[in-house]
């Protein structure tokens, strides 16, 4: 919220507020009737100064008196010339004379001109959204709860709305409501309403609404009170920015001292200073900006902390907080001359600015993606974390599975057996096939060689089929592995993982290269095939028994080439062995990683468990005690009050027996009157004397608790001391006059 316990202003009343402004073009009108003094011309000796050199042209001339009164009232009727003049010829002055409208603008305009110059320098005078109003006040808005919450923080010394649903604030959330339905998106925010207060202060409602609307649209001012702020972030920037380029010793005295930008300048732009300044200096700031945008906002905030350079440097981040709210608004009592001065003498480059909205722009869209990027990483983590639970609660089927995986790695130790042992086979038919070759080559019976060699290529055709449904049967069973390892979950421990899947890797990269050389190995094989079988191909029209050996020679070479292709497929079914050996170690890791969270888990439940019921015990305990102490306060409380109502006897007794005194005073006062004085004076110091030794001999009643329970009532405790006191002391009759003779 922001501090506006020094938004001191001028008086305002609601009947100022309602004047319409284009009365006081007539210069007779504002003559015959007196101002009220909550509508002071807001003029400098300055601006008075110009507005008189500009009636030079007129012809007439202005007779100065003696008197500063009598000056002062001929700028002021000077300045009422001029700016009618303006009024009137709005248009030409706009496009003509556009940097002396400036300069009359950063003088001052005169307060009767403010409310029609600022809807002619916002061109707020004839909107078409003005007719709705009317209309837009009889709907309802969703903003409604939250503009009348803040309504009474909104210029809470001001006359014009410090009374709860005066006239003041039913305007101000008449105005707030009907933009909060013209503009959606913005809505209602914190903030807007004291720039709508300035504005009801000046003009009606209707023309205030027209006024903010464009203020609202023109002026940047959407950007700022947007629910995202992207354009008050750009702001912040733009202006650290320029308090590093101008003021580099107090920007490092910022920075060491964590004091943001945001934490002092972010009310300067969101209200244009009515929270920070008093309310004149505030409005003079308010005609700059409706000639020239937020640009006074940047010049007047680095003046501000140009003239205060010096204090704020010796001060820390309290100390600079507490000068913001209390000492820079009293600097600019004396009027707003000086820091509008010191304004423009500061440097404002329109084309670093555009530069810095760049620049923020870009820094912008890389939050967002690294946003993104965030939110990515969140969202897999979070799936991580699901298939975490998943892992947890599978912990059952990981046991059977383990079970299933370790006979099917037996079965695959056996197979592998088989396997072995029909490569083996393999190259001892093959080396019998190069022996016979040579025998064949020195012995001359080719006949029975043929024979032998038909008989090995039976067994050696028994054999390729034995082992290629064995191999039929391990594929069979690593696909159905594979399936298997498929459905089982995945590792927690993402580096373990890591690191198993790069040795996977490593193994399959050997196994491939391994498989890539028996390729190449059977590709050769099969070039050398096709070379014999053209040099053989001449040589089958010889005799038949040297057919027969070429035939066999090709059925050695076709059982060299499948038993090539039997050795590709074993090695292909070794890396699939191996990459289910590689699954089953993962998850056997898993299950004992799964393991030792569940004893991690039930240890911590058990100490839980004990821990709860030593709190327990302990809680028994408490209460136990508590309900001791409770029967003992409940004893000492009956002893308390029967106490008290023995004093309470005592008390009665003490005043009956004063009761009785005060009426033997009287009866003795009546004898006084019809007896001897003397002679009743002795009768009564006998009676005294007598009424003392009585007095005495009764017993006092002293209780500590009864004193201590009249020590918290002073007053009850002091009348019973008093009436003792009277008791032991009586008080002395007064002597009457003697009876008459």
């Amino acid at each position: 919220m922001f501090d506006l316990s020094r938004s001191r202003g001028e008086e305002t009343g609601p009947e100022c507020v309602l004047q319409c402004c284009w009365w006081t073009l007539d210069r007779l009108f504002t003559l015959s009737t007196p101002v009220p003094p909550c509508r002071l011309l807001e003029t400098d000796s300055k601006s008075l100064r110009s507005m008189n050199g500009s009636r030079r042209n007129s012809g007439s001339s202005l007779v100065s008196s003696s008197s500063a009164s009598s000056n002062l009232s001929h700028l002021e009727e000077d300045s009422w010339i001029l700016w009618g003049r303006i009024v009137n010829e709005w248009e030409e002055v706009r496009k003509k004379k556009e940097k002396q409208l400036k300069d009359l603008v950063r003088k001052g305009i005169p307060h009767h001109f403010r409310a029609i110059v600022w809807q002619l320098l916002c061109s707020a005078q004839n909107m078409p959204i003005k007719d709705q109003y009317s209309e837009l006040l009889k709907m309802t808005s969703p903003c409604e709860k939250l503009i009348r919450r803040d309504i009474a923080r909104t210029y809470p010394e001001h006359e014009f709305f410090k009374e709860k649903d005066s006239l003041g604030q039913e305007v101000l959330f008449n105005v707030m409501k009907a933009y909060s339905l013209v503009d959606r998106e913005v809505g209602y925010c914190q903030g807007s309403a004291f720039i709508v207060g300035l504005l009801l202060m000046q003009m009606p409602e209707e023309e205030a609404f027209c006024v903010f609307v464009k203020l609202m649209q023109d002026y940047r001012l959407r950007e700022l009170f947007k629910p995202s702020m992207a354009e008050l972030g750009l702001c912040m920037y733009q202006f650290e920015n320029m308090i590093q380029e101008q003021l580099p010793e107090l920007h490092l005295h910022f920075q060491a001292q964590s004091f943001h930008t945001s934490m002092y300048a972010s009310s300067w732009f969101l209200t244009i200073f009515l929270t920070s300044f008093p309310l004149p200096v505030a409005t003079r700031i308010f005609d700059i900006f409706m000639c020239e945008g937020l640009e006074i906002v940047f010049r007047v905030g680095l003046a501000i902390l140009q003239m205060n350079q010096a204090e704020l440097i010796q001060l820390d981040m309290e100390g600079m907080l507490q000068h913001f709210q209390r000492v820079i608004p009293h600097q600019l009592d004396s009027g707003p001359d000086k820091v509008i001065q010191a304004a423009y003498q500061v440097k404002y480059n329109a084309k670093k600015m555009k530069k810095l909205e760049k620049e923020y722009t870009t820094i912008k869209t890389k939050e967002m993606e690294e946003q993104v990027e965030i939110k990515r990483l969140r969202t897999e983590n979070r799936l991580l974390k699901q298939r975490i639970d998943t892992l947890e609660k599978g912990q059952v089927t990981r046991a059977q599975e383990a079970e299933e995986n370790y006979l099917v790695k037996r079965e695959l130790t056996t197979v592998r057996q088989q396997s072995e042992e029909a490569t083996a086979q393999l190259e001892k038919a093959n080396s019998t096939i190069r022996q016979l070759l040579l025998q064949q080559q020195q012995q001359r019976r080719p006949e029975e060689s043929v024979l032998q060699l038909e008989r090995e290529l039976v067994q050696a055709r028994l054999k390729e089929a034995e082992s290629q449904c064995a191999l039929k049967e391990m594929q069979d069973k690593i696909l159905d592995m594979e399936k298997r390892n498929t459905s089982l979950p995945d590792d927690t421990n993402v580096a373990r993982l890591q690191e198993e899947l790069i040795g996977v890797k490593l193994r399959e990269a050997e196994a491939l290269t391994g498989l890539k050389e028996l390729r190449q190995q059977v590709r050769d094989l099969e070039e050398h095939w096709q070379r014999h079988l053209a040099r053989t191909a001449g040589r089958w029209k010889d005799n038949p028994k040297k057919n027969a050996l070429s035939e066999l020679q090709d059925e050695l070479m076709s059982v060299r080439l499948r038993e090539a292709e039997a050795q590709a497929e074993l090695r292909e079914s070794r890396q699939r062995i191996m990459e289910l050996e590689t699954q089953n170690q993962i998850h056997g890791n898993q299950l004992r990683r799964a393991e030792q969270d569940n004893r991690s888990l039930s240890d911590h439940v058990h100490t839980v468990t004990v821990q709860n019921k030593e709190l327990h015990v302990q809680l028994q305990e408490i209460k136990r005690r508590q309900a001791e102490i409770e029967c003992k306060s409940k004893e000492e409380v009956m002893a308390v009050r029967l106490r008290e109502a023995d004093n309470i006897a005592a008390m009665a007794e003490l005043q009956q027996q004063i009761s009785e005194l005060e009426i033997q005073r009287e009866r003795f006062k009546a004898q006084l009157n019809h007896t001897d004085s003397s002679q009743y004076i002795r009768d009564l110091k006998d009676q005294i004397t007598e009424l003392k030794h009585e007095v005495r001999r009764r017993p006092v009643i002293t209780r500590p608790h009864s004193a201590r329970r009249f020590s918290g009532r002073g007053s009850d405790f002091l009348a019973v001391s008093g009436f003792r006191r009277s008791l032991v002391r009586p008080p002395p009759l007064k002597p009457s006059s003697p009876p008459p003779s």
